[in-house]
């Protein structure tokens, strides 16, 4: 166990760097598993995630901090290297360093989180992870998608879920012939009646536009961000089929093509030819 391996450095000292290290490691994950059971319900799951990593990279530290000089190697002299290394690196990889730096600054700010729906630059999904490089977006179809952390930082950053309530809207073509009034008002029963549209803020149904083949009414609904999707689903249908059911219809796109001819054209016709009447034909 006496035996030097290089300086003064012996077999023993490496043994206890090793036990050092997996002591680290295994308190690292008795702290991680404590925190997740005692404040899993008591922590948002953001804040969460960052206390366990904040205490993770301490503990890893500490131990190195504490390994190091067992194995006569000096921090002043690893920092200094560790410096003009970091520098060299800098150089050669800014992009690394512009994540780095961009991750720090996510972490801070905290314009998304995890767990919540965003749209980054075209990426739609669930927050899946925040790390020091990238951010794991996991889109509505199941698939893994790595954004570098300048990306996010640089992007404008939709937040679907940062508010506790939602809107959608509703554009709904009916025939001129029908009620708008009718309709209106068989709309805003709908949404009285369901038990997750919210009254305040209040949601509103309207004529729109004067459309070239029907009346367009518009239909802003507020309800929970939790059960937007469900919601609007639902509702798009049952305005559908109480509409009709009440006589009033959503109407095809129509045209009205006319088709002429004058009395110069039918000279010009061949003999034997009829002439045609005009006429209009819809489409």
């Amino acid at each position: 166990m006496d035996h030097i391996l290089y300086k003064d450095v012996t077999v023993l000292d490496v043994i206890i760097v090793l036990g050092v290290f997996l002591a680290a490691f295994l308190l690292e994950r008795m702290v991680t598993l404590s925190l997740r059971r005692n404040l899993k319900d008591k922590v948002k799951a953001y804040h969460l995630d960052l206390l366990r990593k904040l205490i993770s990279y301490t503990i890893i530290l500490i131990a190195i901090a504490v390994a190091l000089p067992m194995l006569s190697i000096k921090l002043s002299g690893l920092l200094v290297a560790g410096g003009i290394t970091g520098l060299i690196l800098g150089f050669a990889s800014q992009n690394i360093v512009s994540n780095l730096i961009s991750g720090l600054f996510l972490i801070a700010e905290r314009p998304i989180r995890i767990g919540q729906q965003v749209n980054i630059d075209g990426t739609v999904g669930f927050v899946d992870d925040i790390r020091i490089l990238s951010t794991i977006i996991r889109t509505y179809d199941g698939l893994y998608i790595r954004v570098p952390n300048e990306r996010v930082f640089t992007s404008n950053i939709i937040n679907l879920t940062a508010n506790i309530v939602r809107r959608f809207d509703y554009n709904i073509g009916i025939r001129y012939r029908d009620d708008a009034d009718k309709a209106i008002k068989i709309i805003k029963n709908l949404l009285d009646d369901h038990p997750l549209v919210l009254k305040n803020p209040a949601s509103q149904v309207f004529v729109d536009t004067l459309g070239d083949n029907s009346v367009n009414l518009a239909a802003r609904i507020w309800c929970p961000v939790t059960e937007w999707y469900g919601v609007r689903m639902e509702l798009l249908w049952k305005i559908k089929t109480t509409l009709e059911t009440q006589g009033i219809q959503i109407p095809f796109p129509q045209r009205t093509v006319h088709f002429e001819s004058d009395l110069n054209i039918r000279h010009e016709q061949p003999s034997g030819s009829s002439g045609q009447e005009p006429h209009s034909s819809n489409l």
